[in-house]
C-alpha cells in the first residue's frame, strides 16, 4: 500500500523526525529496513526500524525531501523512542536529527476506521515497541527490502523469510459485536479462544489469531 495513498494516515497525528546532512543517506541506509539509496526526492516509502534483536522499534514512513534530507514519521507518541533509536548509532557522521511532535495524540475517527478496515497495524495497538516481531504484523513485504545491506535486526527478519518460518500468530480483520474492546478474546466457530482483539472501529476489529486457526480475513495488502 503506497504510503502517500494510504487513507488511514492522519498527518496531524504523526511525530516527525528530520535527518539531514552529507551522511544522511548512508547513515539511514545502515539503520532502517527499507532501501533508501534509490529513493527519489519527493518519494515516500514504508520502513520498519528495528532493535538489534529484531524486535520493532517503530513502523514509519520515510520521505526523501532533498538529496541530503529525509523525514521519518510515525504514530503520535512514538517518535521520541524512534529518535533515540536513530541517534543511538549516530557517531562521527554528518547526519543531524530534529524532532517535531504531532499536533494531536490520536488520529481522527475516520482515519482510524480506515486503518482498521485496511488491516494496517498501529504503534501501541498491534505493535508494541521492543516486543513485536515483524513477521506477525503482515507488513514485512511493504516495509522491508530483502536485497539491501546490513542493518540492526536484519538477522531475525532474513531468517524467518529464508526458512519460510510461520509466525506464531497472524494479524486478521474480524467482525465483532458492538461494544467489543481491545483485549477481548477472538473465538473460532467452536467458541474456542483463538486470539485477542487489538483495535476496534464499530463492528470491525483487528486482532492477532493463533497460527493454524482460520478466523477472520487477511488484510488486502497481504
Amino acid at each position: 500500500m503506497a504510503p502517500d495513498a494510504a487513507p488511514f494516515i492522519d498527518p496531524a497525528a504523526r511525530d516527525h523526525i528530520t535527518v539531514s546532512g552529507g551522511d544522511a543517506l548512508t547513515y539511514l541506509q545502515s539503520q532502517v529496513a527499507q532501501e533508501v539509496r534509490d529513493q527519489a526526492v519527493g518519494e515516500t516509502r514504508w520502513t520498519l526500524v528495528l532493535e538489534p534483536n529484531g524486535k520493532i522499534t517503530a513502523l514509519a514512513r520515510i520521505a526523501r525531501t532533498a538529496e541530503d534530507t529525509f523525514v521519518l514519521d510515525t504514530d503520535a507518541g512514538y517518535g521520541e523512542a524512534l529518535l533515540a533509536r536513530i541517534d543511538r548509532f549516530r557517531i562521527r557522521v554528518d547526519a543531524h536529527t530534529e524532532f517535531r511532535a504531532a499536533e494531536r495524540p490520536d488520529p481522527s475517527p475516520e482515519h482510524e476506521a480506515a486503518r482498521v478496515a485496511a488491516g494496517w497495524p498501529r504503534m501501541g495497538a498491534e505493535i508494541v515497541p521492543g516486543e513485536t516481531i515483524p513477521a506477525v504484523t503482515g507488513i514485512v513485504r511493504e516495509a522491508v527490502d530483502f536485497t539491501k545491506g546490513c542493518y540492526p535486526g536484519q538477522e531475525l527478519v532474513e531468517r524467518m523469510d529464508s526458512r519460510g518460518a510461520d509466525a506464531p500468530k497472524r494479524l486478521r480483520i474480524v467482525d465483532v459485536d458492538a461494544g467489543a474492546r481491545p483485549g477481548d478474546p477472538i473465538r473460532d466457530a467452536d467458541g474456542t479462544e483463538a486470539g485477542t482483539i487489538t483495535s476496534v472501529s464499530g463492528t470491525t476489529a483487528l486482532g492477532y489469531v493463533k497460527r493454524g486457526v482460520e478466523v477472520g480475513r487477511a488484510p488486502a495488502h497481504l
